[in-house]
């Protein structure tokens, strides 16, 4: 005779989605108002959960704030898998489409920008915590795009002897500047641009045959 474990797992289920929901409300609010302005009242009555799971989840706002940063990490190497490792597509056609698709997770969040570019502007000078996550987030990002690009140095689509680490770097860098500029202009003028002269440019750095 077993004995019905059922119950202990539902409740598992239900904490967790209740982990989850309040991972999920925090995203758009912290991209909204920040983390210094990021109300936890106001999280727990936009989600309706007790101030008591609040705390049985995270140590307190800082916790909870690098979580919400784990969470938005996971998504976006979902993007770089979906991407960058689509083989049937050029090196520098994957990494493109990976910046034009987070353009477009950009504009269904009304052009609030990179939660890792706004933490980073509030929080690197005053959080070591912070400032080393954000920092070791953008290295890993900049680490998967550098992959690619080395893929098209090696298939002579960019110069053989291009830096496929700085340039993905500059890239990284150029993106979260036109990212804070969109945020500005509430479009995407500035992130659509910077990916034309970036890739002509890098693709111009190619030597034609003589």
């Amino acid at each position: 005779m077993t004995t019905s474990t059922r119950p202990g797992a539902d409740a598992a289920t239900a904490t967790h989605a209740t982990k989850q929901r309040l991972l999920d409300a925090g995203l758009p609010m912290l991209l909204k108002h920040g983390y210094n302005d990021l109300g936890i009242q106001a999280l727990l009555a936009a989600t309706g959960t007790p101030k008591g799971s609040f705390y049985h989840h995270f140590k307190d706002k800082e916790d909870f704030a690098l979580q919400v940063v784990d969470g938005y990490m996971a998504q976006v190497h979902e993007g770089l898998d979906a991407c960058l490792e689509d083989r049937t597509r050029p090196p520098l056609v994957r990494v493109r489409t990976f910046f034009e698709m987070t353009q477009q997770s950009y504009r269904q969040e009304g052009y609030m920008g990179c939660l890792l570019g706004g933490l980073g502007q509030e929080l690197s000078g005053v959080s070591d915590v912070f400032r080393t996550r954000i920092e070791g987030c953008f290295a890993t990002i900049a680490g998967r795009v550098a992959g690619c690009l080395d893929e098209a140095r090696q298939l002579g689509q960019i110069a053989a002897d291009t830096d496929v680490e700085r340039m993905a770097d500059l890239l990284i860098d150029c993106w979260e500047g036109a990212a804070l500029r969109s945020r500005l202009r509430r479009n995407p003028t500035s992130l659509d641009e910077m990916l034309d002269f970036y890739f002509g440019a890098v693709v111009a750095s190619q030597p034609r045959d003589q």
